[in-house]
Parts: C-alpha cells; sequence; structure tokens
C-alpha cells in the first residue's frame, strides 16, 4: 500500500500543475498581444510607405508643372521681345535664349512624361500592396480580439484552479505541506514512484534505506538525489 498521504499529495501537484500552467499562460498573454500589435503597426507603415512614394511623385509632378509653366512664360517673353528688336545681334540673342527654352521645356515635358508613368505604375503598387496588407491586419485585429477573449477566460480558468489548489491541501497536515512546498519550489512533480530502484522524478537509483522506507509505507520517503517524495510502485 501507498502512505495515505500519497495520493492527496498527487491531487495537490497536479493542480498545483495546472494552476502554474495556467498562471504562465495568462503571463504571456499580454506579450502576445503587443507583439500582433507590433505587426499591425509594421503592416500598416508599409501602407503608408507605398502611399508616401505615391504621393511624392504626385508632388514631383506639381513641380515640373510649375517649372515648365514658368518656362513657357519666359519663352513667351523672348518671342514678344524677339519680335520688337531691330539690332541682329539682339534679335540673335534673344533667338539662343529662345532655343534654350525651348529645349528646356521639351527636356521637362520629357520628365513629366516618365513621372507619369511612374505615378501610374506607383498607384497599381499601392493598391495591390493596401490590398494584401488590409487582408493581413485584418487577420492581426481578429488576433488581437482572440487574445482578448483568451486572456478573459484564462483569468477565470486560474481562477478556479487556484481554489482546487487552496482545496487540496487541506487535507495535508503542515508538516507535510512544508516539504511539499519546499519541494515545489525546485521541482514539479513533488512525488513520484521508485520504479526499478529508481526515483521516476531524476531517474536516478535511490538508497535501500529509502527502498525500505518507501516499502514499509510507515512515513514519507524522499529521494536521496532530487529530494522528491517517492513511493513504492
Amino acid at each position: 500500500m501507498r502512505h495515505p498521504a500519497i495520493e492527496p499529495i498527487l491531487i495537490l501537484q497536479d493542480r498545483e500543475q495546472t494552476r502554474r500552467g495556467l498562471a504562465q499562460e495568462l503571463a504571456a498573454n499580454p506579450r502576445e498581444v503587443v507583439a500582433v500589435k507590433a505587426k499591425i503597426a509594421a503592416e500598416q507603415a508599409a501602407i503608408d510607405a507605398a502611399k508616401t512614394e505615391w504621393r511624392e511623385l504626385e508632388t514631383k509632378k506639381k513641380m515640373l508643372e510649375t517649372e515648365i509653366g514658368l518656362t513657357e512664360d519666359k519663352l513667351g517673353k523672348y518671342r514678344t521681345q524677339q519680335s520688337m528688336v531691330k539690332k541682329n545681334d539682339e534679335y540673335q540673342a534673344l533667338g539662343h535664349e529662345i532655343d534654350n527654352a525651348e529645349a528646356a521645356v521639351s527636356r521637362l515635358e520629357g520628365e513629366e512624361l516618365e513621372v507619369m508613368f511612374e505615378i501610374d505604375a506607383s498607384k497599381e503598387r499601392f493598391a495591390k500592396t493596401e490590398s494584401e496588407l488590409k487582408v493581413k491586419i485584418k487577420t492581426l485585429e481578429t488576433q488581437v480580439v482572440t487574445l482578448g477573449e483568451r486572456e478573459k477566460n484564462l483569468a477565470a480558468e486560474l481562477a478556479e484552479a487556484e481554489q482546487a489548489f487552496a482545496a487540496s491541501r487541506e487535507p495535508l497536515s503542515e508538516k507535510i505541506l512544508r516539504v511539499v512546498d519546499r519541494i515545489a519550489k525546485r521541482h514539479l512533480p513533488v512525488c513520484s514512484p521508485i520504479i526499478g530502484g529508481n526515483c521516476g522524478g531524476c531517474h536516478l537509483k535511490v538508497s535501500g534505506e529509502v527502498e525500505s522506507i518507501a516499502r514499509k509505507d510507515e512515513e514519507l520517503a524522499t529521494c536521496d538525489t532530487c529530494g522528491r517524495i517517492v513511493w513504492w510502485e
């Protein structure tokens, strides 16, 4: 037979393991929420980056349009001035300015056309990126909600586990509880069978004295190596 305290100790350690497991999960839950929210922020940042690229190109296009407008104004003034001058050298100088302005307008219009193509491509990339990332964000937001519900459930389960743990301590004497609590600080489970002469906790051989005490079941035996309470299987 087992020592009469073994059965309640086994119940106690089982509830202790459940309680600790729930406490660890509950403690880890906020970290998981933070990690998921960080992913959401990263995905949103990627959307914003794609939008920024598109907006920067739109800004560049407006700047080119302004520059083209200013250059065309100069071109108009040069042509007006050229039509009014009488000296050949002045006429030729204005002609040179007109050629430069026309070349500048042509170059700027070419750049504007390239930017317009880039804008179209950027819009497509943004639309695709936004669509894909919004799906990811929605999934991640669902995870946050699920984790919130999980935290509430874990808290409720832990409260029940605490009550069950406290109840499982009642059948044991203060002396035995002190032993159990001391072992629990180092090891779980606190109580293991002796199988083939070895402790079921640390798997090392127990002394003949410990085995003899365990066989008699008159007092609690503890492993020479790990200190766990042991019983003869």
